[in-house]
């Protein structure tokens, strides 16, 4: 992948993240040297959670560092189509149950689906991109193909981040 698109909002949130991930490295290299002297590591609980937390610190700050510079941060308040892009909110409506779903495009970086935002490589995403509102779309699913009709699309700009 050579470009990950992400919105200004959600990168300076990784950002704060892996600074966040970098002040708490002395505490876990004390925890880690404070069950060391406690003697015998085989059977040291304290050690072993001090060990695990370090292991997912540096790869959860690995990740991030390795993500940063692919990032292609882009401004939610100026994106504006009437095509369905990265930022979109859209809102579409199963043609077979007549269930309708509203969801924001943002980077994968970002995305949360609890929030109604779901990542722009999706398959829903990725069927909905280039589309404009009146179009249907097909998307393959574990239950099978779905098709949606495209109800409406707005460019909200940041105030469609609900974190």
């Amino acid at each position: 992948m050579n470009s990950i698109p992400i919105s200004i909002q959600g990168y300076h949130k990784t950002k704060k993240e892996l600074e966040e991930l970098k002040k708490e490295r002395p505490g876990v290299i004390q925890a880690i040297k404070e069950a060391r002297e406690e003697g015998d590591l085989k059977e040291n609980a304290g050690y072993d959670a001090a060990r695990e937390r370090q292991g997912m610190l540096e790869a959860r700050i690995s990740h991030i560092e390795s993500r940063m510079p692919l990032f292609n941060v882009i401004d939610l308040d100026k994106q504006n189509s009437d095509e369905i892009l990265f930022g979109a909110t859209v809102e579409i409506e199963d043609i077979d149950t007549g269930e309708v779903k509203k969801y924001t495009l943002l980077g994968p970086d970002e995305a949360d689906y609890k929030n109604g935002t779901i990542s722009i490589l999706s398959p829903v995403a990725q069927a909905l991109l280039g589309k404009m509102e009146g179009d249907e779309i097909i998307v393959d699913a574990p239950r099978g193909k779905i098709e949606y009709e495209i109800i409406s699309v707005s460019y909200n700009g940041s105030d469609a981040l609900t974190w």
